[in-house]
């Protein structure tokens, strides 16, 4: 199995690399998400264990980005935090699998093994976690509670793009530029934590925009 490190700490790092590379083919150790999307494209391993909070762009951005290219390559979650959203929102990027680096290290080359036999490893307590987001998916209290995120303007801009209108057209019908829809676009995308706008379409239908006919003339 061909493994990528991606973590900010050196120390950590390099323990990790020292601890895997008996068993494994440890390809490269990267210190950012920039650079673990770049070092994917070149080096192609079969699993890269990214760490979730990087400089810039951060493993949870860097997973959607690499998984959305090349959709073979495993990426394992790896860090100090059991918190669910992020836990959920690397789930929903791509990820696998997701170990606290609490762990002992045994722990942590038995979570390889399992996903080199097609099982997804989490830490001890994280799959119920994960099974109660989705149990929550689709209840009304939490999308109602989801598109609190959006302010009333963003919520009319969203569901007129959801409906399939080009950036001018929804401008038109909210009697705005066509330049503020399309910062009401980026902040939407910045709030939701999405990637592109097929993305966006598909929040937006998820929590119930854009399926009816706008009263606009």
């Amino acid at each position: 199995m061909r493994i990528m490190i991606a973590d900010d700490h050196p120390l950590y790092a390099e323990g990790l690399k020292n601890l895997l590379e008996d068993d494994f083919d440890i390809v490269s150790v990267v210190s950012t998400g920039q650079e673990a999307v770049e070092e994917a494209r070149r080096s192609k391993p079969d699993v890269i264990l990214m760490d979730v909070n990087m400089p810039g762009l951060d493993g949870i951005a860097a997973t959607r980005q690499i998984v959305a290219e090349q959709p073979n390559i495993k990426i394992l979650m790896l860090t100090s935090f059991a918190e669910t959203d992020t836990l959920f929102r690397a789930i929903r990027a791509g990820a696998v699998g997701y170990l606290l680096k609490n762990l002992e290290d045994t722990e942590i080359i038995s979570g390889l093994w399992e996903l080199q036999k097609g099982k997804n490893p989490f830490s001890p307590g994280l799959e119920n976690q994960i099974l109660e987001q989705f149990r929550l998916q689709g209840s009304p209290r939490l999308l109602q509670q989801e598109l609190s995120l959006l302010n009333e303007r963003q919520i009319e801009v969203l569901d007129l793009v959801a409906q399939g209108l080009e950036y001018a057209e929804v401008g038109k019908r909210l009697y705005i530029s066509e330049r503020t829809v399309k910062y009401h676009m980026a902040r939407i995308k910045e709030i939701l934590g999405l990637s592109n706008h097929a993305q966006i379409v598909a929040w937006a239908w998820d929590h119930g925009l854009g399926k009816t006919v706008s009263k606009c003339n």
